[in-house]
C-alpha cells in the first residue's frame, strides 16, 4: 500500500506555487516518479486540439514518444474518452503504443481547466497491474488539482504552440 502523505503534499505545494508551468510540470514529474514505487516512467502530454495530437511534456523515465495521436494508445483513449484509464496489461490493450517496452501497465488521467482538457499525465510501470483502484482515486484527485492550477497565467493555452511558453 502506497503512502501518499508526502506526495500529497508535495504536488499541492508545486501545483499552487508562483512557479512557471514547465516548471511545475517538471517538478511534478520528479516528484510522481520519486515517490510512487514501481514506476519505470511518469510525465505529461499537453494537447493541441488543432492537430488532434498530444506532445511530450516533462517527464522522468526513458526516452518517450513526442508526438501521439489522440485516435491511438491509452493517452489517447484518455482524451478521446475524457476519463481515467487504468490498463493493468498493456500488451492486452489494442493500440496500445510501446514507447517503452519495459512497461507493463499504465495510468493516464486527462488534465482539465474549467471542463477543458489541456493535457494528460501518464504514469507507466514494468509491472501488470501495478495501479489499484485506491491509486487511481488518490491520482484522480491529484490530477484535478494539478489540471486547475498549473495552467492559470493569461492566454497561456493561446501561446502553448507558438514558444511563448517557456
Amino acid at each position: 500500500m502506497q503512502d501518499y502523505l508526502l506526495l500529497e503534499l508535495s504536488i499541492k505545494s508545486i501545483a499552487n506555487s508562483d512557479d512557471r508551468f514547465i516548471s511545475k510540470l517538471s517538478n511534478l514529474s520528479a516528484v510522481i516518479y520519486q515517490y510512487m514505487d514501481r514506476l519505470n516512467w511518469a510525465g505529461f502530454y499537453i494537447l493541441d486540439e488543432t492537430w488532434n495530437n498530444l506532445y511530450l511534456g516533462p517527464f522522468q523515465g526513458k526516452m518517450a514518444c513526442s508526438n501521439i495521436k489522440i485516435s491511438e494508445g491509452v493517452c489517447g483513449k484518455a482524451v478521446r474518452d475524457n476519463a481515467v484509464q487504468r490498463v493493468s496489461d498493456v500488451h492486452s490493450f489494442e493500440g496500445h503504443i510501446a514507447c517503452d517496452s519495459d512497461s507493463k501497465s499504465e495510468i493516464v488521467l486527462p488534465l482539465k481547466k474549467d471542463c477543458k482538457i489541456w493535457g494528460v499525465l501518464d504514469i507507466d510501470s514494468p509491472e501488470k497491474n501495478r495501479f489499484s483502484q485506491e491509486d487511481e482515486e488518490f491520482l484522480t484527485r491529484m490530477a484535478q488539482i494539478i489540471g486547475e492550477n498549473v495552467f492559470e497565467e493569461k492566454n497561456f493555452y493561446e501561446g502553448l504552440f507558438t514558444n511563448q511558453w517557456i
